[in-house]
C-alpha cells in the first residue's frame, strides 16, 4: 500500500532526526558480499542496524564505524512507522531497526529481498524524503516482472503478509533539487528484526 503524502507534514522534522542519528553514526556506502561498494550511503538507528561486507548481510547492535551501539531510534521515527502501519492494517507494529538510505544522482538499489530479519510477520514500513523516486515492486521470484511505482517526498509505502518477501528496488536517481533535501533522496525503512 503507498500512502501517497503520508509523512509530508514531518518532512522537515524527519530530515532533522536524520542528521542527528548521522552525527553519531555517520553515512556510508557498504560493501556487497561480492566486493561491490554500493551506490547508496546508509547509516541506521534502533536496537540493531543492517550491515554488508565480505562476511554478509545480516543485523548487528553495533557500528561497525564507530564501535559504539547505533543511535536510539527516534520517537517521532517509531510514532509515524506505527501509524503507517496501522493505516495499512498491521496494527501494533513495533520495529527495532530503521534502515536510513541517502540517494544521490545515479545511485539505486537494485532488485532485492528483505530477507535478514528473524520475524517475517512484521511489516516493513519505507519513507520517502526528497527527491522522487521510481520505486519497482515485483513477486516473491526474481523472475516476476516488477511493477513501477512513482514516489514523492512524503509518501509511504508498508507492505507484509504474502508480499512481505517480494522482490523490491530503486531505479537510478535522476538529478535534482528539492527545497529541503537538495540533491538527495532520503529513505527510512522500518523494520521488525527479532520475533
Amino acid at each position: 500500500m503507498i500512502l501517497r503524502g503520508f509523512a509530508s507534514e514531518k518532512t522537515e522534522d524527519l530530515l532533522e532526526a536524520i542528521h542527528q542519528v548521522q552525527q553519531q553514526s555517520p553515512f556510508r556506502r557498504l560493501i556487497t558480499p561480492g566486493g561491490f561498494r554500493m551506490s547508496v550511503a546508509m547509516t541506521n538507528c534502533g536496537t540493531t542496524g543492517w550491515v554488508s561486507d565480505r562476511k554478509g548481510y545480516r543485523y548487528s547492535s553495533q557500528d561497525s564505524l564507530t564501535d559504539l551501539s547505533w543511535p536510539a531510534m527516534p520517537s517521532l521515527f517509531l510514532s509515524l512507522a506505527a501509524s503507517a502501519a496501522e493505516t495499512a492494517g498491521y496494527s501494533g507494529f513495533q520495529p527495532d531497526a530503521c534502515l536510513i538510505n541517502r540517494y544521490e544522482p545515479g545511485a539505486r538499489l537494485t532488485l532485492h529481498q528483505d530477507r535478514d530479519e528473524l520475524d517475517f510477520s512484521a511489516p516493513i514500513v519505507s519513507v520517502s524524503l526528497g527527491l522522487p523516486a521510481v520505486f519497482q515492486f515485483g513477486g516473491n521470484t526474481r523472475q516476476d516482472r516488477p511493477r513501477r511505482f512513482h514516489l514523492e517526498s512524503g509518501d509511504v509505502t508498508v507492505w507484509g503478509g504474502p508480499a512481505r518477501l517480494a522482490f523490491h528496488g530503486i531505479l537510478p536517481l535522476k538529478p535534482g533539487d528539492h527545497p529541503l533535501a537538495g540533491s538527495y533522496r532520503f529513505n527510512l525503512t522500518f523494520r521488525k528484526t527479532l520475533p
